[in-house]
């Protein structure tokens, strides 16, 4: 990854819930609430340091440590990787990420139809999805929605 590119999943701030949720399993719990709570980002060098990335590297050297990497992984015998491949997949099935996988792609319909999320459909019908982006992006609570304040 660059390491001034920028990974999250804002859309957790309101319309989406990551239908992966390889952030949990990638992650662990902490980090993933830290992600999914707020809808901020990380750059490069903070993913490669929670693990989320193997490297983080200036952009301009990026497509010469993507090519170094994709050919030490083409010198490994086909059958070597398969395998490799399909033991680590079936770890994390073991682990349960098939119904996670499930659950959280219920979750995501459910928050799209939220009162929060239809505020989201809306207003990027009205304003265009930029501004309703920029909008869910900004960290300003979302219309509609109850912060922490609300129950005080």
């Amino acid at each position: 990854m660059a390491e001034d590119a920028k990974i999250g999943y804002m859309p957790a701030r309101v319309w989406g819930c990551p239908t992966t949720a390889m952030w949990v399993y990638r992650l662990g719990a902490e980090k993933a609430k830290r992600m999914l709570l707020t809808g901020d980002t990380i750059d490069g060098k903070t993913a490669k340091k929670w693990g989320l990335v193997i490297d983080a590297v200036p952009e301009a050297e990026l497509e010469d440590a993507v090519l170094k990497l994709a050919n030490r992984m083409a010198g490994v015998p086909k059958n070597q990787l398969m395998m490799q491949k399909l033991m680590i997949n079936q770890a994390y099935d073991n682990m349960g990420l098939a119904n996670t996988q499930m659950i959280a792609t219920l979750f995501d319909g459910i928050t799209r139809h939220s009162p929060e999320g239809q505020w989201f459909k809306h207003h990027a019908e009205e304003k265009g999805y930029k501004e309703a982006v920029r909008m869910r992006d900004s960290g300003e609570p979302i219309p509609g929605s109850k912060s922490y304040k609300d129950y005080e």
